[in-house]
């Protein structure tokens, strides 16, 4: 029998929740499966949900800039799988779109994500509930990926229990919360959720060859990795920043800039703006930089060998990526071009300097090829063409600008 939601939950009287208008139909032939009716049911009538101030439980929705369903639904599953090789191979649950592959519906603001299992029946109606738990309690009895005998509603059923209530399925519960569904506060104005219309293949087969196995070079990175059409460099001069530097810069850095300007690769490595004459500057980015190096070099000098520039031989960073690492030279002797490329990682020890130069190193990375301590990488089952990517800095908003004029 199913239970009812609204049985031992009210809306929230501050966030009441509002329901988004869903396309089953399409919705379902995008996911390549039918969905549970109380999911469904849910949706229909409370649209995003925050759960008793600690469940989210995303249903088909979408809203600019923090919360796309199809978008949320393959990162999903694409971390899931990455996390769950750290098991036993035996163990590892098999992840949607795979066949009784786990399915995604919700997470909590304990980094625990919720699944249905797929496998356990033809009929949706009888999926049941498996949790992906962030950090359990050793001795508690509770599994990194714990199976409950309880389908959506009556797994939230369970979560709402008076504390003097045993949960009849395997557990421990996450609980108990107080029996409120508030409309979740980051989908203020979701709106309904269109699924994406499916695109031909960027390359053809022969272009993915050259791109991922045959090319070289700017030619080969310009392939798998389109560049902007309009570079953002900033308004100055090579010759400008090079004096203000007091050096010039390896001409490969130059062509790649010239190509691609500023911006971010893969949502990760970022390259500021070589030749912005206003704050902040390049010059600001490589100071501050080196002055955090120094500060932490101060402290502990064994994890941190690295000169710094304008040492003979000092490190002169260039990019950085969102963890707080950095990509730079050794600047070793007269010649730019002939520095070599050194990777400072946040977590990690620091390296030998990389064994190629700029661009091929770069090439190498989107290629999914590339393996050093600390360095943002591919999981051995994606499609490094699907993750190639460079997105211009305020690219965003400049096309908002335009659309406004």
């Amino acid at each position: 029998m199913t239970v009812d939601l609204a049985e031992f939950a009210e809306p929230d009287a501050e966030r009441p929740p509002v329901p988004v208008p869903v396309d089953w139909a399409a919705v379902e032939k995008w996911v390549g499966t039918r969905l549970p009716a109380d999911y469904k049911l849910l949706a229909d009538r409370y649209g995003p949900v925050d759960f008793g101030e600690f469940l989210w439980i995303h249903v088909p929705c979408v809203q600019a800039g923090r919360f796309d369903y199809g978008a949320w639904l393959r990162a999903t599953h694409r971390e899931a799988r990455i996390e769950a090789r750290d098991l036993p191979e035996g163990e590892r649950p098999l992840l949607h779109p795979e066949p009784g592959g786990l399915l995604a519906w919700g997470c909590s603001r304990g980094a625990d994500v919720l699944f249905w299992d797929t496998s356990v029946s033809d009929d949706p109606d009888e999926w049941t509930v498996v949790v992906a738990h962030q950090g359990p309690v050793p001795g508690s009895g509770l599994l990194p990926w714990h199976r409950y005998d309880l389908t959506l509603t009556g797994y939230l059923r369970h979560t709402v229990r008076d504390t003097w209530e045993l949960p009849s399925p395997p557990g421990p519960l996450m609980g108990p919360l107080p029996g409120t569904v508030a409309r979740t506060a980051f989908l203020d104005t979701a709106g309904p959720w269109t699924a994406p219309t499916p695109a031909p293949p960027r390359l053809t087969e022969a272009e993915r060859r050259v791109a991922l196995e045959t090319g070289t070079g700017l030619e080969a990175l310009r392939l798998l990795t389109v560049p902007p059409g309009r570079p953002r460099l900033g308004d100055g001069t090579w010759e400008g920043l090079f004096e203000q530097l007091g050096t010039a810069l390896p001409a490969e850095y130059v062509r790649l800039m010239e190509t691609y300007g500023s911006g971010c690769w893969s949502g990760w490595l970022r390259f500021p703006e070589p030749l912005r004459t206003t704050a902040p500057r390049f010059t600001a980015f490589v100071d501050q930089t080196l002055e955090g190096y120094e500060s932490l070099k101060s402290g502990h000098p064994q994890w941190y060998p690295l000169a710094t520039f304008p040492a003979p031989g000092g490190f002169l960073p260039f990019a950085d990526s969102i963890d707080g690492d950095y990509l730079g030279w050794l600047t070793e002797g007269d010649r730019p071009d002939d520095w070599p490329l050194v990777f400072w990682p946040r977590h990690a020890d620091q390296g030998p300097p990389l064994e190629q130069g700029l661009i091929d190193t770069l090439l190498a990375w989107q290629r999914g090829r590339l393996s050093t301590a600390g360095l943002c990488g591919l999981d051995q089952d994606d499609d490094p063409v699907e993750f190639a990517d460079f997105e211009v800095f305020g690219a965003q908003a400049e096309e908002a600008e335009e659309d406004s004029d």
